[in-house]
């Protein structure tokens, strides 16, 4: 099995400095590429320089997320991508138990290992934690977070495990599933790409994998923070772009519904006196309405046969029953 790790980086050079030579250290079993766009700091000069044994592809232009990864890809020869954050720490034989369930189960054609926070070992990473779920109305969450709770790892998740989504942070995938996908969304730019992607996955019959025996570090944030607008609006708007395209059941109720709740969401960013991102959720629906013929066309192209969320509402089950743990749904 032929396995490429493919890091995208944007203006990366001191996060390539601090974790590219854990992955060269510890992925003896793949190729290294580092897929560059159009950084403007020293990044591909340094790669140069110093790790001769990576390969470097250039994107011609910032992309983003989805399509920096899809341009890159087209110059990469593997059976498995494995897409991973310039910001993540790999460990010691980190891809044996990858390799071991792809080549024991050929139905599974997703894997996300677990997600430790970098800077508080003890505790999952908001951004997969234990492999990602979604709710009725669109809102994923993650075996270890739910919302802004995060749990601590005692090994709670320590079963190998179907999930409905894996992290974008370190994300494994059959190349020929990826094709056959064509890629990833590019209108998402970044941020919620990974759940459109296993959502249409799971369309086509797809298993999707969360191994607890290979661990990785996430800083998370790197690119950008929590505390970035830009990620509020991408993040809410992203979420009604894959709801739109892959839901089943009646899209204009669910859409009424999700609207209130974002409505909601915007208001509670008013009284924490966060103005900027009840001005991102705005722009994410203004942005949203926009692409709305587009998305129902998808739609249309996009077989649906079954709801695959575990629970009707997650914001119910969190903010009202107070389960705050994936254990207590």
């Amino acid at each position: 099995m032929k396995i490429a790790i493919v890091i995208l980086n944007w203006n990366g050079k001191k996060l390539l400095e601090k974790f590219l030579p854990f992955v060269i250290l510890h992925s003896d079993e793949a190729s290294v590429y580092v897929a560059d766009n159009a950084s403007t700091d020293e990044s591909v000069s340094y790669i140069k320089a110093n790790f001769p044994t990576v390969h470097i592809i250039q994107n011609k232009t910032n992309g983003g997320f989805s399509k920096g990864y899809n341009d890159a890809l087209q110059h990469v020869d593997a059976d498995v991508y494995c897409l991973l954050n310039n910001d993540v720490e790999v460990t010691r034989d980190w891809l044996v138990p990858i390799i071991k369930t792809f080549n024991s189960e050929p139905q599974t054609a997703i894997i996300q290992p677990k997600l430790l926070d970098y800077n508080n070992k003890d505790y999952f990473e908001y951004a997969g934690a234990a492999g990602g779920f979604i709710d009725k109305f669109g809102y994923p969450y993650c075996r270890g977070r739910i919302f802004n709770t995060v749990e601590r790892d005692s090994g709670q998740y320590d079963e190998n495990s179907h999930i409905f989504w894996a992290s974008g942070a370190c994300f494994f995938v059959r190349s020929q599933v990826y094709d056959q996908l064509n890629g990833l969304d590019e209108t998402f730019f970044a941020h919620m790409e990974e759940v459109d992607f296993c959502w249409r996955a799971k369309h086509f019959k797809h298993d999707i994998k969360y191994v607890h025996e290979s661990v990785v570090y996430h800083v998370g944030g790197a690119t950008l923070s929590n505390s970035n607008p830009k990620k509020t609006f991408l993040n809410f708007r992203n979420s009604l772009f894959a709801l739109t395209k892959n839901a089943k059941g009646n899209l204009l109720f669910l859409i009424f519904v999700r609207l209130i709740l974002d409505g909601i969401a915007g208001i509670k960013f008013l009284f924490e006196f966060k103005f900027m991102h009840t001005l991102g959720i705005i722009k994410a629906h203004f942005s949203f309405y926009s692409h709305l013929p587009r998305l129902i066309s998808q739609r249309k192209q996009i077989y649906r046969k079954a709801n695959y969320y575990q629970k009707t509402s997650i914001i119910y089950e969190y903010f009202i029953i107070r389960k705050t743990v994936y254990k207590s749904l």
